[in-house]
């Protein structure tokens, strides 16, 4: 195998393969699970709205890639605060199969300076999701803007008990930044590198992706880059791999991210 063989599975395998579209259908969720068993090995998960949960775990399950996880998202896409809804909007996700729960943290909130409902959010999520399910918090990175809140609430989620930090919704102006990761995956590190690290929004080519890797093998350690640590949140990054490794046999999805 390749080097550049070997760099296009492992994008593969680190991702959540998403459809977030407003259009999205049963179809287009059992096109996306399809794909997500790709032709240069599995994804790590795929994410689909709430009422999509259960097409997604039947789909993977009768084309025999019931080793993809389902993602879901909650409180999305914009972090509101109430932690009640959260917890509802978890629960209900949960019941249905979910094995991944993506939160919106309440950025708005935090932008003014109250970072007490974030954390509380976050920690009742947390008890929601138990040993079930991995939460992951999205921070919305490119809404929180400065460096230091970015930092602050990132070491924030990560005391609260957080599985991932993850960069964005997607569904902003701004969304994954290598600055914001770099400083997310500082964080990480100095909290002991148990927690993990998802860039979504806007990585949509395997130059994209590998910048992200180098980063994360430069401050985690090449050790630390797989699944259980690293993600991508990605729809239109599939197809760019699949094109770089010469598979003509692939029909491209909206983009989702």
């Amino acid at each position: 195998m390749s080097e550049f063989d070997a760099l296009a599975r492992k994008v593969v395998g680190l991702m959540d393969l998403t459809a977030l579209n407003d259009t999205d259908t049963d179809a287009t969720v059992v096109e996306l699970c399809q794909r997500a068993k790709s032709p240069v090995g599995l994804t790590a998960a795929v994410c689909v709205w709430p009422q999509f949960v259960h097409i997604a775990k039947h789909a993977l399950a009768v084309n025999d890639a019931s080793a993809i996880k389902v993602a879901t998202v909650v409180n999305f896409p914009h972090g509101h605060n109430d932690i009640a809804q959260a917890v509802a909007e978890t629960q209900a996700a949960m019941a249905a199969g979910a094995d991944e729960i993506d939160l919106v943290y309440p950025y708005q909130d935090a932008v003014q300076g109250n970072f007490e409902i974030g954390r509380e959010m976050v920690e009742a999520v947390k008890a929601a999701c138990g040993s079930k399910a991995q939460l992951k918090v999205i921070l919305e990175t490119g809404e929180l803007k400065k460096p230091e809140l970015i930092r602050q609430v990132c070491q924030q989620v990560i005391t609260a008990g957080a599985d991932f930090v993850k960069t964005s919704t997607g569904k902003v102006a701004v969304n994954a930044t290598l600055e914001a990761a770099r400083i997310m995956l500082e964080q990480i590190r100095h909290s002991g590198g148990k927690c993990g690290f998802k860039a979504a929004g806007g990585i949509r080519t395997l130059e994209q992706a590998d910048a992200y890797l180098e980063l994360a093998e430069q401050i985690c350690g090449r050790s630390w880059v797989v699944n259980s640590h690293f993600r991508f949140g990605a729809s239109g990054l599939l197809d760019d791999v699949l094109r770089h490794c010469g598979d003509s046999n692939i029909h491209s999805i909206p983009s989702g991210y």
